[in-house]
C-alpha cells in the first residue's frame, strides 16, 4: 500500500506543479492594471492606483459573465469599435457596483497605449467607455470561483481589518478577477477592493513596492 500511495503522491505534486506554473505563466501574458502598495499584512494590502479607462457593461453577479456580459466586451475588443480596433486582453475584470448587488458593471482595462492615444468608441450596443478614478484601496486576495457569497465573506474580513486598523473604508466595495473562466478555483485570483474614504491615514510599511503587479 506504501508503495503504491508514494507515485500518487508524486503524481499529485507534478500536477499541483504544472498548473500553478502555467497560471503564472498565463497571467504574465497579459499587462495588468498598475498599482503601488502602500502597506501589506498577510493577504491584505493598502494599495495607490491610478485613473483606469474602462469598457465597461452591465452584468449579473451571478452568472460570472454567462449572461452575454462578457462576450459584449469580448466583442469591443476584438473590433466592434469605430476603429475597427483589435484591443489586447488586459487584467483584472472589475466589477463594479456592490458585491451583495444583483447587477453590477463588468469593465475590461485599456491597456495604456489605448488609452494614451484615445479609446475607441463601441460601436455594439450596451458598452460604455469609462473612467474608473484612482485613488487609496484596501484589497483582499483569495482563491476559489468567485460568487456574491464567497466575495461577500471576504468583504467582511477586509472591513474588520480596516477598523482594527483604525481606516474608514465607502460603503461600497468592487471585485477583480484575474483569469480566464476554465481556471480551477484554487488556482484562481480574484480581489475585494474597498475604497479608503478621503482623511483616512495610512502608516507605509516597510515592504511598500513599486507599481509592479505584473510580476505576481
Amino acid at each position: 500500500m506504501k508503495r503504491r500511495m508514494l507515485p500518487l503522491t508524486i503524481l499529485a505534486f507534478l500536477l499541483v506543479t504544472l498548473a500553478l506554473g502555467w497560471n503564472f505563466t498565463a497571467r504574465a501574458a497579459y499587462e495588468s492594471a498598475p498599482y503601488q502598495v502602500v502597506k501589506k499584512s498577510g493577504n491584505i494590502e493598502i494599495r495607490d492606483y491610478p485613473d483606469l479607462m474602462l469598457a465597461a457593461t452591465s452584468s449579473k453577479v451571478a452568472s460570472n459573465g454567462r449572461d452575454g456580459s462578457f462576450m459584449r466586451l469580448f466583442r469591443y475588443i476584438s473590433g466592434d469599435n469605430e476603429s475597427k480596433e483589435k484591443i489586447s486582453m488586459t487584467t483584472p475584470v472589475f466589477m463594479e457596483g456592490g458585491v451583495d448587488q444583483p447587477t453590477v458593471s463588468m469593465g475590461f482595462v485599456m491597456p495604456k497605449s489605448v488609452a494614451k492615444q484615445g479609446v475607441p468608441a463601441p460601436t455594439g450596443d450596451g458598452v460604455e467607455i469609462q473612467t474608473r478614478k484612482g485613488g487609496r484601496f484596501a484589497v483582499i486576495r483569495f482563491s476559489g470561483r468567485m460568487d456574491s457569497d464567497l466575495a461577500s465573506t471576504h468583504e467582511k474580513k477586509l472591513r474588520q481589518w480596516l477598523r482594527e486598523q483604525g481606516l474608514e473604508g465607502e460603503a461600497s466595495a468592487d471585485t477583480a478577477g484575474y483569469d480566464p473562466p476554465f481556471t480551477p478555483g484554487p488556482f484562481r485570483r480574484n480581489e475585494v477592493l474597498i475604497r479608503i474614504a478621503n482623511g483616512s491615514q495610512v502608516q507605509a510599511s516597510d515592504d511598500a513596492t513599486d507599481p509592479t503587479p505584473d510580476e505576481e
